[in-house]
């Protein structure tokens, strides 16, 4: 294929099949190896075996002389279509408590008391980081889709309201008890004789570890929401992760990635701000495959069965809950 004749070769190609969505030039691959060979590259949404096609749309083996190599490529989008206002809005959107940026609406589940169904996320995502008494969020706080950093509001976007949340233990946290609000208030009036720029604040250690960052929230109208993930479709189920285990999430940042599983039953330091963290035991880790804004996506494996809930990461892994944690903490279902 010679350079600036893709127009008229995708024009003649798509007209075999709608499945074709583009043409290029690059190398014959085989078996996952890069020939070296010049061949058209053609696009489709979805590879089928010859046996499942009419002859008419079998794409030909060469086209002028020139080998082909088809590739699919799924359903091309523009990247904001995740950011953006959507009803019925979809798992893999950006959605949020209206106190914070944007993170990933993860998947429609029901109340294993109710049926009724309701919006999965972290609680870092629908809760704003709370751990129950800091008034960070209450229960009824509006959710928005998008979240506030995609252009969501208060008064035109709110997608549902907290139902509740599993509460997030510091590893340093205020502590509850009236001797020690007496004696850091007493040491703040001593010292801000002398330094009234400064306060102290008495913090306690706090023992307790989190098994899942996950909350719910309940949606405005049951048909503002659609169960399907976008570039993923219909869940399968749930499964155990296991170690080398393929896995994928559609996040609102980062689309559709893939990873694999690299180890479980693990106990993690995780930064919920610049100076507190948190202790997150049994959980699970796999390669680079998010980016912040991703939090709240639903890990799954090819076949799509969910194994966990994204929430949090570096540039060179990612972390999520166990599925089997999060539907115990929050009595819900998938």
């Amino acid at each position: 294929m010679q350079r600036r004749i893709s127009l008229p070769l995708f024009r003649e190609l798509s007209g075999i099949d709608e499945n074709i969505v583009g043409v290029g030039q690059g190398h014959k691959w085989v078996r996952g190896k890069d020939t070296g060979e010049k061949a058209v590259v053609v696009l489709v949404r979805k590879k089928h075996g010859k046996a499942e096609l009419s002859r008419r749309h079998i794409i030909p083996k060469k086209v002028d002389g020139t080998m082909t190599d088809v590739i699919e490529v799924g359903d091309i989008r523009f990247f904001n279509e995740r950011t953006k206002f959507r009803r019925p809005a979809q798992p893999g959107m950006s959605v949020g408590h209206y106190k914070i940026s944007a993170g990933t609406f993860g998947a429609v589940v029901k109340d294993r008391s109710t049926g009724l169904p309701l919006i999965l996320s972290n609680n870092h995502v629908l809760a704003n980081l709370t751990d129950g008494v800091d008034g960070r969020a209450q229960l009824g706080d509006p959710i928005l889709q998008p979240g506030i950093f995609d252009g969501g509001d208060c008064e035109k976007t709110v997608l549902g309201y907290l139902e509740r949340f599993i509460p997030l233990q510091r590893e340093l946290a205020k502590p509850q008890c009236k001797i020690a609000s007496v004696f850091e208030r007493t040491l703040n009036i001593c010292i801000g004789y002398v330094k009234p720029q400064y306060r102290i604040q008495v913090l306690r250690a706090n023992e307790k570890v989190n098994l899942v960052d996950c909350a719910v929230a309940k949606p405005t109208d049951p048909d503002a929401i659609h169960p399907e993930i976008i570039e993923v479709g219909a869940l399968a189920g749930i499964k155990e992760p296991q170690l080398a285990m393929p896995v994928k999430k559609s996040g609102r940042s980062t689309g559709l990635t893939y990873s694999i599983i690299i180890a479980v039953d693990v106990t993690v330091k995780v930064f919920m701000t610049s100076r507190e963290y948190g202790l997150f035991t049994d959980q699970v880790i796999a390669g680079p495959m998010s980016l912040p804004g991703d939090s709240g996506s639903l890990i799954l494996t090819e076949d799509n069965y969910a194994v966990g809930l994204l929430f949090a990461g570096s540039e060179q892994v990612t972390i999520f809950n166990r599925i089997d944690h999060v539907l115990d903490a929050l009595n819900i279902v998938l």
